[in-house]
């Protein structure tokens, strides 16, 4: 874990670390006996041998706090520790094998839930009779439903991620899945559940004390001081706010804790020291004032970095694009040049780790005024995803929520937006628009009930669901058989021709894709657009080494061979000086790598990023 991501825990880990070694240290500390009577004494003031006064049986309130702390605390640790065991392996065991197994785990134990938790406890105790044992039995029972749940959740989604695969595809046994592969991934949201739960257990032992059916007297208990001091408030009011103060102080500080901790766990969180999407804002140099562009979208100068070990690292450089209105513009490179990022950029939606330097993202929104998109606050921002622009996602499995229905998830995209009246027939109207069967049985199902192309047009329908100007589609078709690559391709071009004036920016690394459904086509190669213009042309004549090595590369066509472009695409930090696909082309010369070179016109609406563009050509 990153130092930026600690610094916000250290005060609050202070003081809890501080709170849990006063309880630890109890008997070792010059304290008075806390069940010692000194009746003579009883509610005596402040005194310099007492320093919180003594309460109704004359006991000291300092050395009772300090030893109710021990209790209460290790009430608290022990019963979330048991729920935290059971609970995560019964969610653990429901996510993972499904069917009968989930039914008798995570289903069962949520009938725990039905019950009022104080009441559950209640009933407990009173059967069990009082006691610290009993307490944490009691506790651990009321609190293990919500780690199976938090367990259950993050499990169903883990269970179909490539890394699981692989491991079931090398043979590796259930238990060594479950135990290694994982519970280690699913364990930073059980560590803050495991926080909030010893917080709640501390009120809910204080409760029971309280009511004379937790802590048996005369051992100390937060909740059996404030029980004490109910009866003499008026006699000695401070009896009452002593043990009030440390159970409500203990509590905050946990849950501060929790907070603290919950941002550090959290990769998407910006307690990495790195500016947010606002102070990535307020980062960027002023934009230069031009003339506003009729293009639907403009992306101009468009360079996003990385920190470094050395530095910053530039992953995308220099990237300028225009797409008009009812046109689509693919992106096309080999993997790790950067087209994803572009969209995310586009989208506002970059990792964390990433933020652009320099460069504008101007779309036109409804009422036809050009905004940039990289210098909108955040909120100006949300308010137009999913109504000025939206994004298909690659692969559905994992964009899906596999804990609400289709329906739900299309409507959402609805409700966001300020829509509630009809939303459910918006939305079966939607999967339909959209091809799915019966899709009102499709709106109620869940997303693992759908094929993977069914999948893919429910995230098309949540796209579309507010007639969005722009749309980005990031390889909506590779993990899709060719079939259905087919059907959806031809949904896209049905659906950009109905929308009106929907602009499309379709990024992949199939040329035949691109053949298919673009007017016109930017190549990258690591983080730069080397070749951009109308697609037919670009295929036809192409005017970049690169694309020409490409276009050879792609097994269509009546070639007898196919030619694969020699090398891997460099690292970010790796980048060779000039031309930065020199080390792989075949017509590089001494001077493409003496400087870089920069982006000419070669002919209307094109241009390449090369200097022998004529000799390709």
């Amino acid at each position: 874990m990153r130092r930026a991501k600690i610094r916000p825990l250290i005060l609050p880990g202070v003081l809890a670390l501080a709170i849990i070694a006063l309880a630890v240290a109890a008997p070792i500390l010059p304290l008075t006996d806390p069940v010692r009577q000194d009746v003579a004494s009883r509610l005596t003031g402040p005194s310099a041998l007492h320093w919180l006064g003594q309460d109704e049986y004359g006991r000291d309130v300092l050395s009772r706090i300090i030893w109710g702390a021990r209790v209460s605390l290790s009430v608290a640790f022990a019963a979330a520790a048991a729920a935290a065991v059971a609970g995560t392996l019964l969610g653990l065991l429901g996510g993972y094998f499904r069917g009968v197994v989930e039914l008798l785990t995570v289903r069962a134990s949520e009938i725990v839930l039905c019950f009022p938790p104080l009441l559950l406890a209640l009933l407990v105790v009173t059967l069990l009779g009082p006691g610290a044992a009993t307490l944490v039995l009691s506790l651990a029972i009321l609190f293990a439903p919500g780690f199976a749940r938090v367990a259950y959740a993050e499990t169903l989604s883990a269970r179909a991620l490539d890394y699981v695969t692989a491991q079931q595809a090398l043979g590796a046994p259930t238990a060594r899945i479950l135990a290694r592969t994982l519970l280690p991934n699913i364990a930073p949201p059980l560590i803050v559940q495991f926080s909030l739960t010893v917080a709640a257990a501390m009120l809910l032992e204080s409760g029971l004390s309280f009511l004379g059916l937790g802590v048996v007297p005369p051992s100390p208990s937060w909740g059996l001081m404030i029980r004490g001091a109910r009866s003499a408030m008026e006699q000695a009011p401070l009896l009452l706010f002593w043990p009030c103060l440390a159970l409500t102080g203990t509590v905050l500080v946990l849950n501060l804790f929790c907070d603290r901790l919950r941002d550090a766990l959290d990769p998407r969180g910006r307690a990495s020291g790195k500016p947010g999407f606002l102070g990535r804002v307020l980062a960027l140099p002023p934009a230069p004032q031009t003339p506003a562009t009729p293009a639907l979208l403009s992306v101009e100068g468009l360079t996003l970095q990385v920190p470094g070990p050395k530095g910053p690292v530039t992953v995308v450089r220099d990237v300028g694009f225009t797409l008009a209105p009812g046109e689509t513009l693919a992106i096309v490179g080999e993997s790790g040049s950067g087209k994803t990022l572009t969209g995310l950029a586009i989208m506002g939606l970059l990792p964390a780790a990433v933020r652009p330097v320099a460069g504008r993202i101007m779309l036109a929104g409804r009422d036809g005024t050009p905004r940039d998109l990289l210098r909108l606050p955040e909120p100006e921002l949300r308010a137009m995803r999913g109504r000025d622009m939206a994004m298909i996602f690659q692969d559905p499995s994992s964009s899906l929520n596999p804990l609400l229905r289709v329906g739900a998830q299309v409507g959402e995209s609805l409700r966001a937006h300020g829509v509630t009246d009809g939303i459910r027939d918006r939305v079966v109207t939607l999967l339909r628009q959209v091809g799915l069967p019966d899709p009102e049985r499709a709106a109620v199902a869940y997303p693992h009930e759908l094929s993977g192309g069914q999948r893919q047009r429910a995230m098309i329908a949540a796209a579309i669901a507010n007639h969005p100007r722009l749309l980005l589609a990031d390889e909506p078709t590779t993990a899709l058989d060719v079939t259905v690559q087919a059907q959806i391709l031809t949904l896209l071009a049905e659906l950009k021709r109905a929308e009106g004036g929907m602009g499309m920016v379709f990024v992949t690394h199939n040329l035949a894709v691109v053949a298919e459904i673009a007017d016109r086509v930017a190549v990258m190669y690591a983080g730069e657009v080397v070749e951009e213009g109308p697609a037919a042309e670009v295929f036809a004549a192409p005017r970049h080494p690169y694309t020409a090595a490409l276009i050879e590369s792609t097994p269509e066509g009546d070639a007898e061979r196919l030619s694969a472009i020699p090398g891997a695409v460099p690292q970010p930090w790796a980048m060779p000086s000039g031309c930065r696909f020199a080390p792989r082309c075949a017509m590089a010369e001494p001077a493409c790598t003496a400087a870089a070179p920069a982006m000419e016109e070669t002919g209307p609406r094109r241009a390449a990023r090369c200097r022998r563009w004529k000799e390709v050509a």
